[in-house]
């Protein structure tokens, strides 16, 4: 009976503070939930990881191997395409023209009219020179030419009337002078005779009268001029006065007109030199040296045209009005066309290159884009190579110093090296001029490992160089 009391469970007063804890008999159960939840979670992630990967797998490895067991042996047919003939060739974009421009005269400038860049037309005027100097000199010329013109109509008019009537009436007064004294001669004659007058008197009444004869032969040529009027030779040399004086006017003229710059061909201003009042002189235009440039007042440019260097081995298919294409590193993605205007008869050699200087046009509406000193990388359109019998480039290969490519045949799976001569090169296309018939298949690729090693060509020591276009 004892035992069985003790048995009996008591009542225990729990405390209030520990009343919010979990029972003992929940916590297992609770544990066990929790890990199951954990364990879920986990399964969830390896799936998804696993699904991840065979999708990527599935849709890029996989198709990836396919492809590259595709082109483990990729083999592909000989075939006859048009070739197009390029010759390519480096050079720089140059104006037509490009000058200094200065005055014929020094001086100082009075007036500067354009800007750098401003794009100006023939005959436009870009600047004034002081001018005052010049004026005083026409005006003096001006006066010299109107005096030289004044000799020149007096003599052309003749003598006047009045002119004329006074001669003939010096004519007149003289030979009356001359009849008297004759009278006076005569008269003494008779009186010498008779011993009335001494030698003396009658020699001196002869002197009178010769001199009065003299008179009247001086006035009748008098006379005579003024109704000749001015000689012809006279009239000449007045008129070659005239001539003279307007010469100097005009050339006066000519320095008044050079104080005003023009412009001497359309262009553009690249660069100026002097500002107003600077003094200027005469310079070679042409010249670039800075004591030419520090006396000019601005430099003058025409269009822009593009000067390249053609290798002496293509210079025979360049010829005048063929197309040109460019491109410029200012505008990578851009083609400029133009037009070939002329090859230099004289070859330029530059560390032992020759080359031949050739100049083209640029026909593009938008050449303005383009700037003086760019480089550029033209490609001459020489031709075209018809039917031509081409291979892939990546086919060709160099075994035992010789240029081929590997031909599949039916009676061996091996490849076949056959020795080629090749030709242009086009973008991803190879002539082939000889040592194919053009029935063949030739490998492009080949399994990993298997492809034959590709000897060096060019000059031992050297980078082996690869194909390029013929230019």
């Amino acid at each position: 009976m004892q035992s069985e009391k003790q048995l009996e469970p008591k009542e225990v007063d729990i405390p209030d503070d520990l009343s919010d804890f979990p029972d003992e008999l929940d916590r297992p159960k609770k544990t066990f939930m929790g890990k199951w939840r954990w364990r879920i979670a986990i399964v969830l992630i390896l799936l998804a990881v696993g699904g991840g990967s065979y999708y990527a797998y599935t849709q890029l490895i996989a198709p990836a191997n396919n492809q590259s067991t595709r082109r483990r042996d990729r083999v592909v047919s000989i075939k006859r395409a048009d070739l197009p003939i390029i010759v390519t060739a480096n050079g720089t974009i140059q104006p037509e023209k490009s000058i200094n421009v200065s005055p014929k005269s020094q001086g100082r400038l009075k007036s500067l009219l354009v800007k750098e860049g401003q794009t100006v037309t023939t005959g436009q005027i870009l600047a004034y020179m002081d001018e005052s100097n010049t004026l005083g000199q026409i005006t003096q010329a001006d006066g010299q030419l109107a005096a030289a013109q004044a000799s020149l109509d007096l003599l052309r008019a003749g003598n006047r009337s009045q002119d004329i009537a006074q001669a003939q009436a010096n004519l007149t007064n003289a030979q009356a002078t001359l009849e008297q004294s004759q009278i006076v001669f005569r008269q003494n004659q008779q009186l010498f005779k008779e011993g009335a007058i001494a030698s003396r008197d009658l020699d001196a009444s002869r002197t009178t009268m010769e001199a009065n004869l003299a008179k009247v032969t001086q006035a009748r040529e008098a006379l005579s001029l003024q109704q000749a009027g001015s000689r012809p030779e006279e009239i000449d040399r007045a008129q070659a006065q005239v001539v003279a004086a307007a010469g100097t006017l005009q050339s006066v003229q000519a320095d008044l007109e050079d104080t005003i710059i023009r412009a001497p061909f359309d262009g553009v201003v690249v660069r100026k030199y002097a500002d107003p009042g600077s003094f200027v002189s005469p310079a070679t235009s042409g010249s670039a040296v800075s004591s030419a440039t520090s006396s000019s007042i601005l430099a003058l440019a025409s269009n822009n045209q593009v000067v390249a260097n053609v290798a002496e081995a293509n210079i025979a298919q360049i010829a005048v009005g063929q197309e040109v294409t460019l491109q410029v590193d200012a505008y990578p993605n851009k083609k400029f066309v133009g037009r070939v205007v002329s090859i230099s008869p004289q070859a330029i050699v530059t560390q032992n290159v020759t080359s031949f200087e050739v100049k083209a046009e640029i026909t593009s509406k938008d050449k303005q884009m383009l700037r003086s000193g760019m480089n550029a990388s033209l490609e001459f359109k020489a031709g075209q190579l018809k039917n031509a019998l081409v291979v892939p480039t990546v086919a060709i290969v160099r075994q035992q110093g010789s240029t081929g490519v590997y031909v599949k045949t039916d009676q061996s799976e091996t490849p076949v090296f056959t020795v080629i001569e090749t030709g242009i090169t086009v973008d991803d296309k190879t002539e082939v001029k000889s040592g194919l018939t053009g029935n063949e298949k030739i490998f492009v690729s080949f399994p990993e490992g298997s492809r034959p090693k590709t000897e060096p060509r060019g000059i031992p020591g050297l980078t082996p160089s690869t194909q390029q276009r013929r230019g």
